[in-house]
């Protein structure tokens, strides 16, 4: 049961990230209930395609991870893909996590310091864990989950009062489609799973409950943290959500500007904390767990340490040139790299790994050919958004 429930809050705790931060600077202009219905429709998608992630894993040997999935049902084209959406994916994420960090970081001291020495006393404090492995992470990582809810349930008690119902009645359905790359984003874990098929010695009922239940548990979540922040920040003027988008800013720094209330600022930041630092535990062990993978590197005291370097070293150095990049580093991220890496990609594998080269396992995603393709359709219709929006 203990290794059930650090499951479920892994997996919750690598969707509840900077995703959510943005969600509702991204959806202003849509509405509350129109932002409601698109995190719906990406948790069941995000859902099914953790589960088919789940399925592959059956097929494949202990360690194996999204290169060696990709090889073995899509032969060296889908390895290749697989290599070049991984990185791309995990690098913009990994970026956006040590400029997000940083700047919370930055601003929660007195006084301040420059972006990038907060960025640099992070990965100073963060690696030594990711460096220690999963147990280690899973483990510290209940702590963090406890602050994250904690400094979550804090911040909701001290601003529902706060909260004017008449912005929550505005619905532009049309907008919601701005939305849709940074929500994929908001609800993507599917790269830790792999690393939790080994790290739950591949116990196939209890990884299918942690996928559905962590993966819900951040629904829940960006709903009252939607109705909050929509309901105390207007869309438009100054200080709003449109402007803060324009800025590049996280949905928690117009509290600042439109309340004026010192307390429910900090608490707020604070939680963005805890939020990105929980996140960004399952993005670092999933990414380190691809290259180890994909690289043929053993996990030795050395090999360890050059995954840590390759993991952190290169978006640090893009941080350092483009300190104000968190939320595009997340658009893209969502746009293209989940959309194709996280939703594309396992339906492919799982249409050849069934239809075509017969393997099978204990555990099988139900709808058939049906449901595989309305994912790949509506992974479609994220693309086009994404390029549309592009193109503005």
């Amino acid at each position: 049961m203990g290794r059930l429930i650090r499951g479920i809050l892994l997996v919750a705790g690598t969707s509840i990230g900077a995703g959510m931060l943005a969600l509702p600077v991204m959806t202003g202009q849509a509405g509350f209930v129109p932002s409601l219905a698109i995190y719906l429709v990406c948790w069941l998608f995000m859902a099914c395609t953790g589960l088919l992630f789940l399925e592959i894993s059956q097929w494949m040997p202990e360690e194996a991870n999204i290169v060696s999935m990709a090889k073995r049902t899509l032969g060296n084209f889908g390895k290749v893909a697989a290599w070049v959406l991984y990185i791309f994916l995990f690098y913009n994420l990994t970026l956006a996590y040590i400029v997000g960090i940083g700047s919370l970081i930055s601003s929660i001291f007195p006084g301040g310091m420059h972006g990038w020495q907060a960025q640099l006393l992070f990965l100073l404090c963060y690696i030594p864990l990711v460096y220690a492995g999963t147990r280690i992470v899973t483990r510290f990582n209940i702590l963090l989950m406890l602050g994250l809810g904690a400094s979550y349930l804090v911040f909701l008690w001290l601003g529902f009062q706060y909260v004017n119902m008449e912005l929550l009645t505005s619905a532009h359905w049309s907008k919601v489609w701005i939305a849709l790359p940074i929500t994929f984003t908001a609800f993507a874990y599917q790269g830790i799973v792999p690393t939790l098929v080994s790290y739950m010695k591949r116990d196939i009922p209890k990884i299918r409950l942690a996928i559905i239940i962590g993966s819900f548990l951040p629904f829940i979540t960006y709903a009252l943290w939607q109705w909050l922040i929509m309901g105390i920040v207007p869309a438009e003027g100054a200080g709003g959500l449109i402007e803060t988008q324009k800025l590049g800013q996280s949905a928690v720094y117009p509290l600042k500007n439109i309340l004026n209330i010192p307390g429910l600022y900090l608490v707020g930041q604070y939680f963005a904390f805890f939020a990105l630092v929980t996140s960004f535990f399952g993005v670092s062990l999933g990414l380190m767990d691809f290259l180890a993978d994909g690289l043929s590197i053993k996990k030795t005291v050395g090999g360890k340490f050059l995954l840590c370097l390759l993991v952190f070293i290169p978006p640090f150095c893009i941080a350092l040139v483009y300190p104000h990049v968190f939320l595009t580093a997340l658009e893209y991220a969502g746009g293209f790299g989940c959309a194709l890496l996280l939703g594309l990609l396992p339906v492919l594998m799982v249409w050849r790994g069934r239809y075509h080269l017969g393997l099978q396992g204990e555990f099988r995603v139900p709808g058939g050919h049906y449901l595989l393709i309305g994912l790949a359709g509506f992974v479609v219709i994220e693309l086009i958004c994404e390029i549309g929006n592009l193109m503005k």
